[in-house]
């Protein structure tokens, strides 16, 4: 009887964890394709709802007339605000065909790592979860790449 109710402990856990994993996946995808549709949607309530006021983003964009890449400055959470309220404000730089895609690569109970990539080129973000859900904490970007390894996937 002990060993039928161990087992059966041992699967309950099991069950639990794989289900807190899918809603964790499902949690930090919405939470990047919130960071996306800021911008594409020019509805900076989706950054209030998915990025952590302590975001700390950089990054690096192709600069065509030098042929170079070239260092953005560094943007905080207000920046960000700022810049999604203007990009696509006209409807210009984005609409409903745009590149739009979210992997996750990585999800653990405290922090997580998703790679997007959209009109810009591609973002790595950080996420963190916290009382209010999974956040956007730390972002790593590039304009469209040349290449990339995962181009050999």
């Amino acid at each position: 009887m002990r060993s039928a109710i161990l087992i059966l402990s041992i699967l309950f856990s099991i069950t639990v964890s794989s289900q807190e994993q899918e809603i964790a996946v499902k949690k930090v995808t919405e939470a990047a394709n919130n960071y996306i549709d800021t911008f594409y949607k020019v509805d900076t309530t989706l950054a209030y709802k998915s990025v952590h006021p302590k975001l700390r983003k950089v990054g690096w964009w192709f600069n065509k007339k030098k042929n170079e890449y070239a260092d953005a400055s560094e943007m905080p959470f207000e920046r960000l605000i700022s810049l999604a309220k203007r990009w696509n404000a006209k409807g210009d730089r984005a609409n409903e065909t745009s590149i739009h895609k979210v992997d996750v690569l990585d999800v653990c109970d405290k922090i997580a790592v998703a790679k997007v990539t959209a009109i810009w080129g591609i973002d790595y973000l950080n996420m963190v979860h916290t009382n209010d859900g999974w956040k956007i904490i730390n972002i790593v970007w590039q304009s469209e790449p040349k290449f990339s390894t995962r181009d050999k996937n």
